[in-house]
């Protein structure tokens, strides 16, 4: 698994530009490939793919202050957000009973982090599986516990990274081979 991520700080505008410039400098640097957006499709649910390349795969992820790629042999999806206070309406709507329950016994100093960091292990999780927010979030259950993650979902390998001294936070989603 390969992940790159940039702290420029760019306008909303260019983080699309910034997210596939780091997809560009993976493929240079790990493939040889001379990357131009042109080489991507997306299927039927808006997954990006390389038709030329069926066994790379990728994804992309922008958040403020904050940009990701990943690029495995492998389904997988990455996501990135600027940890900011959680929204408790938010976490009820898309969060299993559990996990709001581990939110909700965290220190109150650690519940924005951990908030952000299950949230990004959803959408990771369903930008590999490529179904987007039409998937049920609150299906896809993760426990954190001493820096271990678990999960319900069996078939992929789920990370975490915590940037900044947890300002951000990148969770990826790799699918595990069979």
């Amino acid at each position: 698994m390969a992940i790159k991520f940039s702290l420029e700080a760019v306008q909303h505008s260019e983080q699309h530009s910034l997210a596939h410039s780091l997809l560009r400098d993976m493929l240079k640097g790990f493939y040889n490939i001379d990357y131009t957006e042109e080489m991507t499709k997306k299927t039927e649910q808006g997954k990006p793919y390389f038709a030329d390349f069926p066994d790379l795969h990728f994804n992309l992820s922008h958040a403020e202050g904050i940009t990701a790629c990943i690029i495995e042999n492998r389904e997988c999806g990455i996501d990135c957000e600027k940890v900011r206070e959680y929204r408790p309406n938010v976490m009820k709507r898309t969060f299993s009973v559990k996990e709001c329950e581990m939110i909700e016994n965290a220190p109150e100093s650690e519940r924005d982090l951990l908030f952000f960091t299950l949230w990004t292990l959803k959408e990771a999780y369903i930008k590999a599986i490529g179904k987007g927010l039409s998937y049920p979030l609150n299906e896809a259950e993760f426990i954190i516990e001493d820096g271990n993650i678990t999960s319900n979902i069996k078939d992929y390998e789920f990370r975490r990274y915590i940037i900044e001294g947890g300002k951000f936070v990148i969770a990826t989603a790799v699918k595990i081979d069979e």
